[in-house]
């Protein structure tokens, strides 16, 4: 292996030894062939071990940790240990297309900032379609915290980015590192950090390179993540994001995750906090109204009679109309599965967003 690779992989894993066996080979199985993967295990696990031992490729290594600290805290000791003047990030329940490093490569040249972040569409992968995501990509002067998180209609997947899209440089990863303990959202929040630096700009190619797997019927972090820490994250970044961003946010992301408690008082709460800091807008008010009063099951039904969709298809092309092509039951961003159920506190393994979640990748599987 040179010892200056062009672009370091780093996968967060923990007790899934077949999904980070998958991620891996198709990292390994790159266009661009000068590359180091950096497995970091979140905590002892034997099995996880020897699954990548039978690999057998030069470019990787392992590196585990003598205890779970989270999705966040695996990717920042992975950065840490990266050799190349990139890195990018890839969840243990993914895969990427054999030419995602190399047409990402390709768009990095085009940059006119120092430190861009770039990113691509990619293919979800539920058990009942497959669609391509985001929908559109950044006008030219959007807001990127309000391309991410507001809607243009009642379904999420307009603007989207997820963990296992993003490359960036190494020097940018370590200055802003993901934030140790943030359960959900950690991509928006780690986006959000990102571009408040001023030779930060964020590209997204326009084809889908990443197959994002979500299995919609494992326990998701989601369903139990306190709603009242989400809201606390958000109130701390307020001054990064624009107040429409802030109301999507709150009346899209947090109330999926309060609806549940079913309490008029956390539904005011959450509305007054939208309207006191936020600027809504009709679609945040549709959305948070159909959020509170229509259980998940029933709005996913309606969603997919809406939508069109049908049963696990081809995946659709990005130029498709946006009828076939809308929500998902996501991960919540950057989560990874911890524990062997999926249903732990982020360290990689997937990284999701749930039912209900504004257009960035919130995982919901860790």
């Amino acid at each position: 292996m040179p010892s200056t690779p062009e672009v370091s992989v780093v996968v967060p894993t923990f007790a899934r030894p077949a999904l980070v066996s998958r991620a891996v080979r198709s990292a390994l199985a790159q266009t661009v062939t000068d590359i180091e993967v950096i497995v970091v295990v979140d905590g002892p696990d034997e099995d996880t071990g020897k699954a990548l031992a039978e690999i057998g490729d030069p470019r990787l290594r392992v590196v585990e940790l003598p205890g779970k600290g989270g999705a966040p805290n695996a990717r920042n000791t992975g950065v840490r240990e990266a050799r190349a003047p990139w890195t990018a990030l890839l969840d243990d329940d993914d895969e990427w297309l054999p030419t995602k490093l190399a047409a990402q490569l390709e768009l990095a040249r085009s940059a006119t900032v120092g430190s861009p972040i770039i990113a691509s569409r990619l293919i979800n992968k539920t058990p009942r379609a497959e669609f391509v995501m985001p929908r559109r990509l950044p006008e030219p002067g959007e807001p990127i915290c309000e391309y991410l998180t507001l809607r243009r209609g009642l379904f999420h997947g307009d603007g989207f980015i997820q963990t296992s899209t993003i490359m960036a440089p190494t020097e940018l990863l370590r200055r802003v590192p993901f934030t140790v303990g943030l359960r959900r959202q950690q991509e928006l929040d780690w986006t959000v950090r990102a571009m408040s630096h001023p030779d930060v700009d964020l590209l997204i190619a326009a084809e889908p390179l990443v197959l994002w797997h979500q299995d919609e019927d494992r326990p998701r972090i989601s369903l139990s993540s306190p709603w009242e820490a989400q809201l606390e994250w958000l109130r701390g970044i307020r001054p990064l994001i624009t107040p429409r961003a802030y109301a999507a946010i709150t009346m899209s992301i947090i109330s999926s995750m309060a609806a549940p408690t079913r309490s008029f008082r956390v539904f005011r709460l959450l509305l007054a906090e939208a309207r006191r800091h936020g600027r809504p807008g009709l679609v945040d008010y549709l959305t948070f109204l159909q959020i509170w009063l229509l259980p998940p099951q029933l709005r996913h039904r309606v969603r997919d009679r809406i939508l069109g969709r049908g049963r696990r298809g081809g995946p659709a092309s990005p130029g498709r109309s946006a009828s076939t092509e809308a929500d998902v039951g996501r991960r919540a961003p950057g989560g990874a599965a911890t524990d062997p159920a999926g249903t732990a506190a982020g360290t990689s393994t997937g990284t999701a967003g749930t039912a209900g979640t504004a257009g960035i990748g919130a995982d919901v599987r860790r």
